[in-house]
């Protein structure tokens, strides 16, 4: 069974540089004093690797850690969800954010997560374009135990507040937090939020506020952004099953076979669909769609994108912590 790899880091981050930096602990730990690479099975057990030596005695760490890792107040916990990309993404908002001062985190990352996030999804694109029927028979039972058990991985660790920058993991997100004795941040009410926060006004006289939502099938399905919008007031306009499948679908096969291009303009073209209804905003609902825009094209000025929301409430959570405000 493939071991999950806690990273424990309170290191003051440079940005990219400083990213690198963390992740270079996995191949070659130099301070473990201040970052310690962990294996963590599935049972919810902490064991250290067989290379991961205490510095100053010599001897391995112990494989049952009291206290907690981190001890910090204000420590995060981070699931690492469909691909490393998205979660260096979201660090690196983070840092920037944070203009690079210290922060307390404990990453969890899984390849074997990572590969079944995927699969669901993709399993959603076939049912989208054969039988709808055949989304219900995806398992998704051994995902949940994958968060859930790392979610208590991080708990254990001394996390004080968990996020998952990851959409389609949020398709559990009620699973997931059961039981937990920290907040967990939920990515669609935070970008639901800022949102109603914006005091948007309607395009159309007399229309509601209408906010578009572009993902994947399994997220769409899934209705946590159309819950989370409309208990905002929000009217949430969706793209149809043509949209779908000439446009979101054909995009992301275009995204496998690398051919970015194509996926680009596929985007556009189902962007363009959204937002000639009246919207005041997409929110693109997926790491890989967001990724294929460039930082200046124009259409990413009427985007919202989730995950630069889940990192300013993030730093509003870690900023209310310093300040001493634990509510």
């Amino acid at each position: 069974m493939a071991d999950a790899t806690l990273i424990p880091h309170s290191l003051g981050l440079g940005l990219d540089a400083g990213l690198m930096s963390c992740f270079h602990t996995l191949g070659t730990p130099r301070n473990l004093n201040s970052s310690l690479i962990w294996n963590a099975d599935e049972g919810a057990r902490f064991s250290p690797t067989k290379a991961n030596k205490n510095i100053n005695s010599g001897r391995l760490a112990s494989p049952s850690p009291t206290p907690p890792l981190l001890t910090h107040g204000t420590t995060l916990g981070i699931i690492g969800g469909l691909s490393v990309d998205a979660t260096l993404t979201f660090l690196t908002k983070l840092v920037h954010l944070h203009g690079g001062h210290s922060i307390p985190f404990v990453l969890c990352s899984d390849p074997l997560l990572n590969k079944d996030l995927l699969s669901y999804e993709r399993g959603h694109f076939v049912s989208a374009t054969s039988k709808k029927s055949e989304s219900l028979k995806l398992d998704s039972s051994p995902i949940v135990q994958s968060l859930r058990n790392k979610r208590a991985f991080l708990e254990k660790s001394g996390a004080s507040c968990i996020v998952m920058p990851c959409n389609i993991s949020h398709c559990w997100y009620e699973q997931v937090s059961m039981g937990c004795c920290v907040p967990i941040l939920h990515m669609a009410e935070c970008v639901a939020k800022e949102l109603k926060e914006a005091k948007l006004k309607p395009l159309e006289a007399g229309s509601p506020l209408r906010i578009g939502v572009l993902a994947t099938n399994a997220t769409l399905e899934a209705g946590f952004y159309q819950e989370k919008l409309q208990s905002e007031g929000f009217e949430v306009v969706l793209p149809d099953r043509a949209t779908m499948e000439h446009t979101v679908i054909p995009a992301t096969e275009a995204l496998d076979r690398n051919d970015m291009e194509g996926a680009c303009n596929l985007l556009r073209i189902a962007l363009q669909v959204l937002l000639v209804r009246a919207v005041n905003s997409v929110i693109l609902a997926s790491e890989d769609m967001r990724a294929l825009l460039p930082q200046d094209d124009p259409l990413l000025k009427k985007c919202t994108d989730p995950m630069d929301a889940l990192a300013r409430s993030t730093m509003k959570w870690v900023r209310s912590r310093s300040s001493g405000d634990n509510t």
